[in-house]
């Protein structure tokens, strides 16, 4: 059995502001059809924004699961037309934490639902860190910047619950015990 398949048909039932859910068929090479639900999402950024002493992150409510005070790095959604994942990563953390950075990293992409979403995550490191100051945080958001203490970094994992700032965390911590044989 070829595990080789193509799109023939989708069907949206739904549309908001960010995205777009219904169904979608697809058909194996050996003829077999199945269908799937599908919710359709513009992709998104998250910044793993670090320097000598601090890891940035934000803590804003995520109404959709009930968190007043979710912790997470710094992210956003590739919602400028045409505009490539690192300039959004750039944008994004010049709105959400009114920082830029000399130098960044791609560390990865992934998909965050792959059972049901087309959501994508690139994932940046950001380094050498300067305040920007042509931004203010958005005002219209409810962010609080928190300069976590990298010393702290398993507190920070611990507290977490958001998957691509789990990621990113995780990730960091790895490379910190690789570098320097600390957590």
């Amino acid at each position: 059995m070829s595990d080789d398949f193509e799109p023939v048909a989708s069907e949206v039932g739904w549309e908001g502001k960010i995205i777009r859910a219904g169904v979608e068929r697809f058909r194996f090479a050996d003829g077999a059809e199945v269908t799937r639900d599908k919710v359709w999402h513009p992709g998104a950024v998250g910044i793993l924004a670090v320097d000598d002493e601090h890891v940035w992150l934000t803590r804003q409510p995520r109404e959709v699961i009930g968190d007043p005070a979710s912790l997470e790095v710094p992210a956003g959604k590739l919602d400028v037309p045409g505009e490539p994942p690192l300039e959004t990563a750039r944008r994004e953390l010049a709105e959400e934490i009114a920082k830029r950075a000399e130098q960044w990293d791609e560390l990865f992409a992934f998909f965050t639902s792959p059972g049901f979403s087309d959501e994508r995550v690139w994932l940046y490191l950001a380094t050498g860190l300067s305040d920007d100051p042509s931004h203010d945080p958005d005002e219209d958001e409810r962010i609080e910047v928190v300069p976590w203490p990298l010393a702290q970094l398993d507190d920070a994992i611990e507290q977490c619950r958001d998957s691509k700032s789990l990621i990113a965390l995780l990730w960091l911590a790895t490379q910190r015990q690789l570098a320097f044989g600390i957590a």
